[in-house]
């Protein structure tokens, strides 16, 4: 598991997003609301607003802030808002490549707040094209150790079109093509194969190891673009081992 999984699983347990869970539902909304005008209304016909929509289902969201979020893309709801999609690239502490992705009305102000995120941070806002090389559109899956069988999970997998099937620490990563995941996902689901997180996301093709001191910082960083309204996703390619992850959140805890 990469350290930005790590660290996003940690602050689940925490309970840092549930605290947060207004600021969560605007931005799925927000993606709703985007698919929703791109591709129609219908999930079974627009495959990034099925997406969107499991998404805000598996974060507790009501079903009645859904469907005002698909009216809005459709036209069929009020005050309907206009979006920009807009992917920024840059640097944490150490090297780290960065990948952020936003949801915007206002380009400007974008702009700026994420600029001044990155600098405040000790990070740098890089050019287009600069870090997205790194990154690889994938679909994944992670399904609890616990919970499946490998051999078993493998087969199914692959049968059903995923490209591979990991084992990490606590679960099993399964691994597809951006158009084989509903499929794949499907798959799951109707062998009652039980996971804990499925979705479309970019992964790094290699990663940094951060010593304890370089990982606060991007972490520090990483959290301030993630609690931005405008921040949709956080790409990054570090990764932290379990022996600093554990001297890192010791610290956040003690402050």
């Amino acid at each position: 598991m990469s350290g930005h999984s790590k660290w996003s699983t940690i602050k689940r347990k925490k309970g840092a997003a549930d605290a947060k869970r207004g600021a969560l539902f605007g931005k799925l909304s927000k993606a709703i609301t985007v698919a929703a005008r791109e591709g129609g209304g219908d999930t079974e016909m627009n495959p990034a607003l099925g997406l969107a929509v499991q998404k805000a289902k598996g974060a507790n969201m009501p079903n009645d802030n859904i469907q005002r979020a698909v009216d809005k893309g459709t036209g069929s709801g009020a005050d309907a808002e206009t979006y920009e999609r807009i992917t920024y690239e840059g640097y944490a502490p150490g090297g780290v490549a960065v990948l952020v992705d936003v949801l915007t009305d206002n380009r400007n102000r974008a702009a700026s707040d994420v600029r001044f995120i990155f600098s405040k941070n000790n990070g740098k806002l890089g050019t287009t094209g600069s870090v997205a090389y790194l990154f690889e559109r994938k679909g994944i899956i992670l399904v609890p150790k616990d919970g499946a069988d490998e051999d078993e999970l493998m087969e199914l997998a692959l049968e059903a079109g995923a490209e591979d099937v990991r084992e990490q620490e606590s679960d099993y990563r399964v691994v597809t093509a951006p158009e084989d995941f509903a499929a794949v996902r499907e798959a799951l689901d109707g062998a009652s194969v039980a996971y804990e997180n499925a979705e479309i996301t970019m992964e790094a093709q290699n990663s940094i190891d951060l010593e304890a001191g370089t990982a606060k910082q991007t972490l520090r960083l990483i959290d301030a673009l993630e609690e931005n309204d405008d921040v949709q996703e956080v790409y990054s390619n570090f990764d932290i081992s379990d022996e600093v992850m554990a001297v890192v959140v010791g610290e956040e805890i003690r402050h």
